[in-house]
């Protein structure tokens, strides 16, 4: 057998032992880790990204190892040496068999000296840490290297935890809030500071939101404590790669992104309704599709159904439970509101191949390795072109193997965001995740962290902190307004000690003296502002998960709610607990979380746009080939370059519809700037309601439009000022503002033993804060940043001004109707569900519909 040579021969050595042959972005990795670089990988999970990753801090340990050995052979084989252990009465193995060998041939050194951390991996989901550690510790053992792994996050054992700070660890897996945790303690600076390599897993998934902005304040802590540390990122397709690399790695602009395999090729096939079978318009769960997902699902020994949201995924449960053909146990749930034992189990049974199907969410979009799957069915529109991706490669989790997605459509107008996203994927086309930038709140949070750790000095913190894409432009007078604030809470607040945080001494460090706010800041550290959840748990059994208290607040005893895939019976609310048992019969209602409602990436919708100007030969349009003819027939097809819009007089009232293809969330905000430039060329009062495609406006008043006054309403001068008269931003403000007092501290959480608060309590507890806020100190940074994020967040001001911008340089195509087209109806049919009337909204939708498939069928 040929020898392998190179500073990466063991390693190769190990992957042939497998079968297995080291990609070239692998030893591009290893090389670029042993040279002392840093930088982001970008390949699809499943393509060996793990050892990518980890093969550069094994090879370094290997090769340290050979120069232990190195010397200790030196050492034994003095003669000087030899004649003093001889005197000295010891009697010594030689080194050669005292030693045990490893796979590469190599001894491993007797260890003389205690462990130190060599590696951080951060993993943005606990449930991600499980399945790490396993596939950390395969190598490790195969290599003969005496390392430890251990897992610091809240699902920890305590063994793990008692590893984790005491740093006898050589690999840590955590998450960014239980790193910064470890940043509270002032005994683990040294421990970090041993800190060789980070790895940051799944990078996409953290870049965009408040944890990524927690993880660049932690490294740039680490990267304090030890100036050489080498970073890298691992992340699937972005549509902005630089400028992931730029937020990860701010201290090297120019560090290489290291590309990995091309997206996994994967087939997609979409379920279709028979030709004479009717398909629903808009508003359906799919649920006329079951025989034929039921079919599929058959099919194939395993599969992973994915739902965009948790009440789908429940509904689809139950709805499979009714007439699924094999023994229950073999049908599972995962979401990320169930228990984690529950949805452990569901991961446990798709490794072993014990359970043919999961129903799932996001919550299994991420790196969980499950070789076993054979197929992936999407319900509904994936909303995006990154989240089918990742989607996809769920199924068949192999290196070099096709996924297979099976999409099945809810309602028509579907097919063609199946063709798009086909369409997006052929062309390289993926979504951008701009990063955050001067989350002043989560600012306040680590400065108050680190005042815990040991204490900070100002100046250096402020040069520090500068040094992270976060807040790279963070003035003087912002960081003077974070340090008032987590002294004294700012200047309305300063009279009360409950604010008083962090102490500046007489050294001038800024330090957590009250034990009480230690305690209250360690159980507050973290980003993530969920909802008030309420625990479900069996009158006799175990927890079940969670669900909101809006929700559950509005049972009664013995009402009855479909939950973690069974039906449910309240048996009593308390302490934040609801205690039911499983109903021997009946259905009941599925909870409803916040955030519930996907919004059609830009990327997507575009591409909708353009596939309904073009020709039918992409799968899945020639099905609804009748129905396209309609809407050109009763108005006009969309296409870039002309904006759609449809005038119309219908049930007593007139509807204007706007078709920009923005996606849900621009379209909201876009509706109400316009009823208020409506409302200023004529007195009015409007509804208005808003889907992917586009959004209706409905005045009060009858009048009439023409082309000019619609092309006046959608300039894009006087944005700003015009979205602060349209809104009730105080309102906006405010509900923003609670989720930034958790994360700032002002909110503090219930402790250890005492029943939680209410959502109810903390509302009107963050209500208080902002209103005495607003009346006694209104350029408080933390009113500043809720209106802030109000434009960012919620009204993705900057895409609404790019969406304006569009509207005006395209033509206007302006078409009065005599009835609803297929694009006009799904609209209109929102509209109608808050209105009063003497039958239901579903009696008034389905009449409609009826009358537009006639003319379809016509």
């Amino acid at each position: 057998m040929t020898r392998l040579r190179g500073p990466d021969a063991p390693l190769r050595a190990w992957f042939a032992a497998q079968g297995w042959r080291p990609a070239p972005f692998q030893r591009e990795v290893w090389r670029r880790y042993l040279a002392g670089e840093s930088g982001l990988l970008q390949t699809p999970t499943g393509s060996g990204k793990t050892l990518a990753a980890f093969g550069g801090p094994l090879l370094e340990a290997l090769a340290e190892r050979r120069s232990a050995l190195a010397r200790d052979r030196a050492v034994a084989t003095s003669p000087r040496r030899a004649q003093a252990r001889v005197h000295d009465g010891q009697v010594h193995a030689d080194v050669d068999h005292a030693q045990a060998h490893a796979p590469d041939g190599s001894k491993t050194p007797r260890r003389t000296s205690g462990r130190t951390l060599q590696l951080l991996w951060i993993t943005p989901l606990r449930a991600l840490a499980v399945d790490t550690v396993r596939a950390l510790r395969a190598p490790i053992e195969a290599l003969g290297l005496d390392w430890t792994v251990a897992m610091r996050t809240g699902d920890a054992s305590a063994r793990d935890r008692r590893l984790a700070r005491s740093g006898q660890v050589e690999v840590l897996v955590t998450t960014p809030e239980s790193l910064s945790l470890l940043l509270s303690y002032a005994d683990t600076a040294p421990l970090l500071a041993s800190v060789r390599c980070v790895v940051v897993d799944e990078w996409h998934e953290l870049l965009g939101n408040k944890r990524g902005v927690l993880l660049q304040l932690a490294l740039a802590r680490l990267r304090r404590l030890n100036p050489a540390l080498r970073i890298w990122g691992v992340s699937a397709t972005l549509g902005n790669l630089d400028q992931a690399r730029d937020a990860l790695l701010p201290h090297c602009p120019q560090a290489q992104v290291v590309a990995g395999v091309a997206p996994k090729r994967f087939t997609l096939d979409t379920l279709l309704p028979g030709e004479d079978e009717r398909f629903p318009w808009a508003g359906h769960l799919g649920m006329a599709q079951l025989p034929r997902v039921l079919e599929r699902l058959m099919a194939e020994r395993t599969s992973l159904l994915f739902a965009n949201t948790r009440s789908q995924a429940e509904l689809w449960h139950r709805a499979l439970s009714a007439v699924w053909p094999e023994a229950p146990e073999t049908l599972a749930l995962h979401h990320g509101s169930l228990d984690p034992k529950l949805r452990a189990a569901a991961e446990q049974g798709l490794r072993e191949g014990s359970v043919r199907c999961v129903v799932a969410t996001s919550s299994l979009d991420l790196g969980v390795d499950f070789p076993a799957v054979d197929q992936v069915l999407q319900i509904g529109s994936p909303k995006g072109v990154s989240r089918l991706l990742q989607r996809a490669g769920r199924a068949r989790h192999r290196p070099g193997e096709a996924g297979h997605v099976v999409c099945v459509p809810a309602h028509a107008l579907e097919l063609v965001e199946y063709a798009a996203a086909r369409a997006a994927v052929a062309a390289g086309m993926i979504e951008s995740r701009p990063p955050p930038v001067l989350s002043l709140d989560v600012l306040a949070q680590h400065c108050v962290t680190l005042a815990l750790g040991g204490g900070f000095d100002a100046d250096a913190l402020f040069d520090e902190v500068r040094g992270t894409h976060a807040f790279r432009t963070l003035d003087p007078l912002a960081w003077r307004a974070v340090l008032d604030f987590i002294v004294q809470g700012g200047a309305a607040l300063a009279h009360y000690p409950d604010f008083r945080r962090v102490v500046r001494g007489d050294d001038g460090v800024y330090r957590v003296e009250d034990r009480r706010i230690a305690l209250r800041h360690r159980l507050s550290i973290g980003t993530i502002a969920s909802d008030e959840a309420v625990r479900v748990k069996l009158l006799r059994g175990g927890g079940l998960g969670s669900v909101e208290e809006s929700f559950v607040g509005r049972l009664r005893p013995r009402d009855r709610f479909q939950f973690a895939g069974r039906t449910l019976e309240l048996v009593r609310l308390e302490d934040m607990t609801a205690y039911v048992r499983v109903a021997k019969a009946g259905s009941g209602t599925v909870p409803k979380w916040q955030g519930g409602r996907m919004s059609l990436s830009g990327t997507l919708a575009h591409e909708v746009e353009r596939l309904f100007a073009g020709p039918r030969d992409a799968p899945g349009l020639r099905a609804i080939g009748r129905l396209l003819d309609l809407q050109q027939r009763l108005s006009a097809l969309p296409a870039p370059g002309r904006l759609l819009v449809e005038w119309i007089r219908a049930r007593g009232a007139r509807h204007l519809f706007v078709f920009p293809f923005a996606g849900r969330q621009v379209h909201e905000g876009l509706a109400a700037l316009l009823a208020l430039r409506w409302g200023r060329l004529r007195a009015n009062s409007f509804s208005f309601a808003a889907n992917d495609y586009g959004l209706v406006l409905s005045p009060a008043q009858d009048v009439e439009l023409d082309a000019l006054d619609v092309e006046a309403m959608l300039s894009p001068d006087s944005l700003i000022d015009d979205l602060r008269e349209s809104l009730n931003l105080a309102e906006l403000a405010r509900r923003q503002f609670r989720d930034i007092a958790r994360v700032a501290g002002l909110l503090p959480p219930s402790l250890p033993g005492r029943a939680p608060r209410s959502m109810r309590q903390l509302q009107a507890s963050s209500g208080l804060l902002f209103d005495v806020l607003r009346r006694h100190d209104p350029d408080h940074m933390l009113l500043a940043l809720a209106e802030r994020e109000v434009f960012a967040a919620q009204l993705d001001v900057v895409q609404l001004r790019t969406t304006l911008e569009d509207c005006s340089a395209r033509s206007l195509d302006l078409h009065p109707l005599r009835t609803f087209t297929p694009l006009s109806f799904p609209l209109w049919a929102e509209s109608m569900r808050g209105q009063l009337s003497t039958e239901d909204w579903r009696t008034r939708v389905q009449r409609a519909a009826a009358q537009l498939e006639r003319r379809n069928r016509g």
